[in-house]
């Protein structure tokens, strides 16, 4: 296998052996690939395009290999690294971790890859982050195969009604709560889901639509915790004990 200046991200690496990286990168046309970078680490003391290795760059990557772990043979700069800072930058660790935990090798989702390109631009731009990543959450389960309808209830195929109240249900979607159900069970207001389904993320819909996204990511992500929330939980507790 021989692929020549690919259109790719870098959501992950880390040192191998004395001088080379292991790259986990998202590439446009071949999904999620393992490439060795050798020396890697040397040359981009140089000064040589290995110092582009990096995340959140648009790159044009070439690499070859019969095993499952290609080798990096070439590296061009596909335009400038985004300018992420704090909660920015957070939320785009936050989003390579989601790809490197549910996409599977190989498997190629070229229209991911797009709108993880505009998600990058979009936390760079927008004034606030939390629309953005709730925005890729709704895509990525859609484009995996477990996207459900925020419009229509799951069992019944019934409008959402502003009024009425609803709890996700694995296989179903959303369907409204039954009188008498557990009222310990997280349930979500008919108004806030069609304000989610409009791309609004605001007041009341804002909290509703983290919660709804984490149950439904958490199916799909198992039990270890994601380190990217970790860190950025703990640059919030900074912030409040240095206040």
């Amino acid at each position: 296998m021989r692929v020549q200046l690919q259109p790719a991200y870098i959501l992950h690496s880390r040192p191998y052996r004395d001088s080379s990286l292991i790259l986990e990168t998202f590439t446009a046309e071949h999904g999620r690939i393992s490439l060795i970078a050798k020396g890697a680490r040397r040359r981009a003391k140089g000064g040589s395009s290995a110092a582009l290795l990096q995340a959140f760059t648009p790159l044009l990557l070439s690499f070859s290999g019969r095993s499952e772990m290609k080798t990096l043979t070439q590296v061009e700069s596909a335009g400038a690294p985004m300018a992420l800072r704090a909660q920015q930058l957070y939320g785009a660790m936050y989003v390579n971790e989601l790809l490197m935990r549910l996409l599977h090798r190989h498997d190629p989702h070229p229209r991911l890859f797009a709108a993880y390109g505009k998600t990058l631009q979009d936390l760079v731009a927008a004034p606030a982050f939390e629309p953005v990543l709730r925005c890729f959450e709704l895509g990525l389960l859609d484009e995996l195969g477990y996207g459900f309808s925020l419009e229509y209830e799951g069992l019944s195929g019934e409008p959402i009604d502003a009024q009425h109240w609803y709890r996700f249900h694995p296989d179903h979607g959303l369907v409204e709560v039954a009188p008498g159900a557990d009222p310990s069970q997280p349930a979500f207001k008919g108004g806030d889901l069609l304000a989610m389904a409009r791309g609004e993320f605001a007041g009341e819909a804002r909290l509703a639509a983290r919660r709804l996204l984490r149950l439904a990511l958490a199916l799909y992500l198992g039990d270890t915790p994601l380190k990217s929330r970790e860190l950025f939980r703990g640059r919030r507790q900074q912030s409040v004990d240095s206040q």
